[in-house]
């Protein structure tokens, strides 16, 4: 009886009659000073929502700048000594004093800056990507490091990175210099001997690579070493 004679409010307790009375409050805070409904607030864009945007306007694969830098740089030092060496054969061919004072000179005058970037390109384009990429796939193919996956990847690099490296570097020459006509006999003449001699040089190469390199580090590493085949094939390609 108290309740009911306390100013008549007891209805107000009831669970049912106060959920519609908090849901009218609600309706009235949603309006705007026109008494216009507003909509539900908007929620800003989380951090998934704009990585996917920013991931679904990036290019679908990373070019693996630093890797094609490495290998133009090493394959272009390559170039250099095999053509600092053959200035030096030919001037003691010519009896010329190969330690004169004109061998500076000579070298710089006549040294040939297309070959080099010629050489260059062709490690910033196709050997620094091309070979990165293959040994990420070696490496999804064959993560752990046994001694059954380590010669698999040695012998695999040998039969299929190999070839492809002679086949490319022979045809990019070749197209640079407009004579792919003289490509077959080219390959017939010079790409069977180089890869034999390759498999000599590449082969301890490959086993320290794959065994003690790590991922990041391979494309340098091979790069580093290649200086000496690039002498190699830079002399063969330009016989």
């Amino acid at each position: 009886m108290k309740a009911i004679g306390s100013g008549g409010d007891w209805w107000r307790n009831l669970p049912s009659l106060r959920r519609k009375s908090d849901s009218r409050r609600r309706g009235r805070r949603n309006t705007d000073p026109r008494g216009r409904r507003r909509g539900p607030p908007r929620e800003p864009l989380s951090s998934s929502s704009s990585e996917s945007v920013g991931q679904s306007s990036s290019w679908p694969i990373e070019f693996p700048f630093r890797q094609a830098l490495t290998a133009a740089s090493l394959t272009f030092t390559g170039d250099t000594i095999a053509q600092v060496r053959g200035r030096i054969v030919d001037r003691r061919r010519r009896g010329a004093d190969p330690d004169s004072k004109e061998l500076i000179p000579d070298i710089l005058l006549n040294h040939d800056w297309l070959r080099g970037f010629r050489m260059a390109s062709y490690g910033f384009l196709l050997y620094g990507p091309g070979s990165y990429a293959w040994y990420q796939f070696l490496d999804r193919c064959m993560p752990k490091q046994s001694f059954v996956n380590l010669s698999a990847k040695v012998i695999l690099n040998q039969i299929v990175l190999g070839p492809c490296v002679i086949a490319v570097v022979f045809a990019w020459n070749n197209l640079w210099l407009g004579k792919l006509s003289e490509l077959p006999s080219k390959y017939q003449n010079d790409a069977l001997p180089t890869l034999l001699y390759g498999f000599k040089f590449w082969i301890p190469v490959s086993i320290v690579n794959f065994g003690m390199i790590p991922l990041p580090a391979r494309v340098a590493f091979m790069s580093s070493c290649s200086i000496f085949w690039n002498f190699y094939l830079s002399t063969a390609m330009n016989k």
